[in-house]
């Protein structure tokens, strides 16, 4: 995976994190994973970016795959996003990029948002992917919701799922490794398989039914928008456009400049569909570049 790619560990303060980057001439993109996945998600897609001349950075989220993080608090805001979102700004400082583009998926997608309403003057563009606002999925929660994504309040218990999940990581978090790739398979499971990371893990789901959702409700109510150009990207055999129907309509409010479209695939897009999802962060690359946009 990541061939010529450097591959580091950067200290950014409270928290160390494991990036891999690849330099290029055009638009920088930083490309941020789900749960329970590491930056290996994107060995599929990374390379196509550089070969289309962007340079490219994926990153561990704090306390994921072999990024360290502090331990956790009361209140969940050492894992909160606006912490994590920090974190990456820090990475991308240290590489050298002042302004650039962010693509996240799952989690990473409410890592994202928070990156680009904390940081505008360093988010040229923002992609969200399977993604939308913790707090309007829990403005909409019914019942289909609290069944289809049951784990979101699973995982807000204090301990009992550490305990569930660390007695058998290989139960719980199950991986095709052909799906998946042979490498980016043995990476993720090495990581499921580390009581610290499962703990992280199930902070980052503290945090965004706590501290998360209480900032974004905060952007909300001071009419805080994103400046940025918008995409939204959905997987079409997911469950996004059943629970809300189309989801630019839920995004609209906070994103004036928006498009977006459903791409045929599973839940983990760049694992299942690499081509369309690099050819739709390309096009909007291109997009952006064509109208004008400083990146």
């Amino acid at each position: 995976m990541f061939e010529d790619f450097t591959e580091e560990l950067i200290d950014v303060g409270p928290a160390r994190i494991l990036t891999r980057h690849h330099t290029g001439d055009g638009p920088p993109v930083l490309l941020l994973h789900g749960h329970p996945r590491t930056s290996a998600t994107w060995h599929r897609v990374a390379p196509l970016l550089v070969d289309a001349g962007l340079p490219v950075v994926c990153a561990d989220l704090r306390g994921y795959g072999r990024s360290a993080g502090p331990p956790p608090r009361p209140d969940h805001g050492a894992h909160s996003k606006r912490a994590v979102a920090g974190d990456m700004l820090a990475v991308m400082r240290a590489l050298g990029y002042v302004r650039f583009a962010v693509a996240g998926h799952d989690r990473g997608s409410y890592v994202a948002l928070r990156l680009a309403l904390d940081h505008p003057e360093a988010v040229a563009r923002v992609s969200f992917l399977d993604g939308v606002p913790i707090s309007e999925h829990l403005d909409r929660l019914d019942e289909r919701f609290a069944t289809q994504w049951w784990h979101w309040f699973f995982f807000a218990q204090p301990e009992t799922p550490e305990r569930v999940i660390t007695a058998d990581p290989d139960a719980w978090y199950r991986g095709d490794p052909a799906a998946m790739g042979e490498e980016n398979h043995a990476e993720w499971r090495a990581a499921v398989r580390r009581p610290e990371v499962v703990r992280a893990m199930l902070e980052d789901y503290r945090a965004g039914l706590t501290v998360d959702a209480a900032d974004e409700r905060a952007d909300r109510a001071a009419g805080r928008r994103l400046r940025m150009p918008v995409q939204v990207l959905w997987s079409l055999r997911d469950d996004l456009e059943q629970l809300y129907g189309d989801p630019l309509v839920v995004w609209r409010p906070w994103a004036p400049d928006l498009r977006g479209h459903g791409i045929d695939s599973g839940h983990h897009m760049a694992e299942e569909a690499p081509d369309e999802l690099a050819a739709a962060l390309l096009a909007f690359a291109g997009e952006v570049r064509g109208g004008g946009g400083t990146v």
